[in-house]
């Protein structure tokens, strides 16, 4: 059960170097994320995997120091459009009319709604829209590995820029948002591996309005 699943995982402090998580299962993590609903269907992130080791080592530093980017088995990294573009909004809307055998142009009323909204506002307006996506992502992928009971650490503590000149994301119009370490846990070695998992209680969490 997705419940059962969730409450078993936590952010993982330490993994065991020594084992590797299927090609598979990282298929299928990344297609969890590449299934996310987006905002009018835009699909306005990217997903990379890692699986270098000497690529990984190289993020450490980048990342704060935190050896848990060197010691996992994968590194996901969720990096969102750096801005809207006509070209990018068109791109997409051409490929859903040719997949579901539509004429192309078929949403054009509704795409110059879109552009009329995003492409006056700033480039860093637009990033913050569609970084917002890639955390829906990310969020699906954090279940489809728990699922799995594949360890994950979901970090925001990582220098953007420096990681995006590293993989030359520039070149490709995004910008890194998020890093998702999977893996399988130090049991050993990790310190909040026994810990109780602990939320606000459900009085204090849901708000309800009847």
């Amino acid at each position: 059960m997705i419940l059962e699943d969730l409450k078993w995982r936590y952010a993982t402090k330490k993994y065991d170097r020594t084992r590797k998580v299927a090609q598979k299962d990282i298929d299928k993590i990344v297609e969890a994320a590449r299934l996310t609903p987006t905002s009018s269907g835009l699909q306005q992130f990217r997903v990379i995997v890692i699986s270098n080791e000497q690529l990984k080592k190289k993020i450490v530093p980048i990342a704060m120091g935190q050896e848990i980017v060197a010691e996992c088995s994968h590194l996901l990294v969720f990096a969102a459009w750096d801005k809207y573009t006509e070209e990018r909004i068109d791109s997409i809307f051409d490929y859903i009319t040719d997949q579901r055998g539509l004429p192309k142009g078929r949403f054009k009323s509704y795409t110059d709604k879109l552009k009329a909204l995003y492409l006056p506002q700033s480039a860093e307006e637009n990033f913050v829209h569609t970084a917002r996506q890639a955390y829906i992502a990310l969020g699906l992928a954090l279940t489809q590995a728990a699922e799995l009971k594949i360890d994950s650490t979901p970090m925001e503590g990582f220098d953007s820029q420096q990681l995006d000149e590293l993989l030359g994301l520039a070149d490709k119009g995004l910008k890194s948002v998020i890093l998702l370490p999977l893996g399988y846990r130090d049991q050993q070695g990790d310190w909040l591996a026994p810990m109780k998992k602990v939320r606000n209680p459900k009085e204090d969490f849901i708000l309800e309005y009847n």
